[in-house]
């Protein structure tokens, strides 16, 4: 390596150092973990994806998957008339379900607006509908006490100037024809609009607890901050609305207040996210099966204890469970989405002290086998959530000291605590091991829960 080529490359990590010691905005540690600390306490999120693919209802993603040019899709927009949409009733649902905030599509990435833009006719109230369906959605979902997020998309297939690029229904590996398709579109234009749209949206609906944006794909033929002007887009955000939270998908991460959560999606976390060896805030987004969009012949659905063990582990971890609903064409939500949140809410309304509230346990506790902890940091108590319901006696390793009671959680009957089993130590065991004496018999709920009322 020549020394020219190593000055650069000491230069670039400088540069890259520096700015990720940069901040955007003067506020303090306290100041954003006081802002942050409904979402941390709350843990639990409704994510919808609703927009014009619920009619061909198969993947939101369907004008990308099959290629479909403007004048084909038109069609959705054209019946697009949700007569049975009610959103009071997906309100009640969500907070029976257990969930405390939620966050909709107001413009996915085929860019079919649900609020009424000034700045676009390919929206709602153009539609046979012919209302606001944000504005109906806010109001239900405020009614109920649900904190209230607005997905937005950056990407946009619709708007004639957003350029085509890898992840556009229209891309192409031909640079010539690249270049063609995009001879007339003008970013700059559509950076505007985007910027046009935000504002509306943080502007004509009173305070949004949340602002989803998605997502930037940097490299060869992709978007960045730059495409976005990302900067000054948050900047607009933070002015309009202080108090709100925002993702991290405008491709700021180099920035430490550049946003405010991570969001690793459809994937389990191995431990809790990390940032440059500090802990950042997290939130998993997840679906019930495989589409986030209404998908009227897609099979692959989790079951309760699944979607259970998505909340808790995330909670295990320090983070939030946004889980997705795709709702029909009509308006209603899948008869499958209702059992499942219906399925959820009857193991929280009795097991919800273990998950609002909680976080990672402190490393003096172990999860023995086949089980996952949460603790309350404001309460000192530690849940054991049995994944695997265990045999009569429950070891709990170097616990010996520590637990003044124990009870299930779903109906506060009391557990049994041994210094160890009844016939001399096992092997494996040691003194500091204690015993919890459980039922034989399961208790009726999906995963039990072990409230620990710690010394």
């Amino acid at each position: 390596m020549n020394k020219i080529v190593m000055i650069a490359l000491l230069l670039a990590l400088f540069l890259q150092e520096t700015k990720a010691q940069q901040k955007l905005f003067e506020e303090t540690e306290d100041q954003k973990k006081e802002r942050m600390a409904w979402w941390t306490n709350d843990r639990f999120g409704m994510f919808i994806h609703w927009g014009l693919y619920a009619l061909p209802a198969r993947h939101e993603w369907v004008k990308n998957q099959e290629r479909i040019t403007d004048e084909n899709y038109q069609k959705y927009f054209d019946n697009f008339n949700p007569d049975l949409y009610n959103p009071r009733e997906w309100a009640k649902m969500a907070k029976a379900a257990g969930m405390k905030y939620a966050v909709i599509t107001t413009k996915h990435h085929e860019g079919f607006c649900l609020f009424d833009s000034k700045f676009t006719d390919y929206k709602a109230t153009k539609t046979q509908y012919g209302k606001d369906l944000l504005k109906e959605w806010v109001d239900a979902f405020r009614a109920e006490g649900l904190k209230i997020g607005f997905y937005y998309s950056l990407i946009d297939w619709h708007h004639p100037d957003f350029t085509v690029d890898r992840v556009h229904p229209q891309r192409t590996d031909d640079k010539v024809k690249l270049a063609e398709l995009n001879k007339n579109r003008d970013m700059g234009k559509y950076r505007e609009y985007l910027h046009n749209q935000v504002r509306e949206l943080l502007t004509n609906y009173g305070k949004v607890d949340m602002l989803w944006l998605d997502y930037s794909y940097p490299g060869e033929n992709g978007k960045d901050n730059k495409d976005w002007d990302s900067e000054k887009l948050i900047k607009m955000v933070r002015q309009l609305q202080p108090a709100i939270l925002v993702n991290d998908r405008l491709d700021l991460k180099d920035y430490e207040d550049g946003w405010d959560f991570t969001t690793p999606e459809q994937y389990k976390v191995a431990k809790w996210p990390e940032v440059n060896g500090k802990k950042v805030s997290w939130e998993t987004c997840q679906t019930f099966s495989g589409s986030w969009g209404y998908y009227r012949d897609e099979h692959t659905w989790k079951d309760t204890k699944q979607l259970l063990v998505l909340l808790i582990e995330s909670v295990s971890k320090g983070g939030n469970l946004l889980l997705n609903v795709g709702p029909t064409a009509r308006g209603t939500f899948d008869q499958r989405a209702e059992s499942a949140l219906n399925s959820m809410g009857e193991w929280m309304k009795l097991n919800n002290r273990s998950v609002y509230g909680c976080t990672q346990a402190p490393e003096e506790f172990k999860a023995p086998e086949n089980s996952l902890l949460t603790y309350n940091p404001k309460t000192n108590r530690l849940y054991i959530h049995l994944v695997d319901y265990p045999l009569q006696n429950f070891n709990l390793p170097d616990y010996a000291g520590k637990i003044k009671y124990a009870q299930f959680l779903h109906d506060a009957s009391e557990i049994r605590i041994t210094a160890r089993y009844g016939h001399g130590m096992k092997e494996g065991e040691n003194p500091t091991d204690i015993n919890l004496s459980l039922p034989v018999t399961k208790p009726n709920v999906e995963i039990p829960v072990i409230e620990l009322i710690l010394k």
